[in-house]
């Protein structure tokens, strides 16, 4: 279920995928205000963008992160509490996402146009 966080005029300001956030409540996936909420909010092509070149720069982040503690720069507990549980959630959904493509192939295999003869 999301969770959504509220302006003080009772309207939907931001939605998390979990409880981390104060002062947020949980709703249903079919709320109403839900659905307006993602269709009023939804990115235009330049948001889609930057939303992207975000999601990469993150994980190049994560990677550096986990360079600079496998050459114990610094240790892993040094990082705030805050960034410690972030980046174990992206650890956990990186694996669960590598788990799932890893049962369904990458998709040049899915298209059929892999080096296999065509058969999924």
């Amino acid at each position: 279920m999301p969770y959504v966080k509220r302006d003080p005029d009772g309207k939907i300001v931001a939605v998390f995928a979990g409880p981390g956030e104060q002062g947020v409540q949980e709703v249903p996936e079919d709320d109403p205000e839900l659905a307006a909420f993602f269709n009023t909010h939804q990115p235009g092509a330049a948001q889609k963008e930057w939303l992207e070149s975000d999601l990469s720069l993150a994980r190049v982040l994560e990677d550096l992160i986990d360079l600079l503690i496998e050459r114990q720069y610094f240790m892993f507990t040094d990082l705030p509490k805050a960034a410690q549980e972030k980046l174990l959630q992206r650890r956990g959904l990186r694996k669960e996402f590598s788990y799932v493509e890893s049962l369904f192939g990458d998709e040049e295999e899915l298209s059929g146009h892999g080096d296999d003869d065509g058969f999924l």
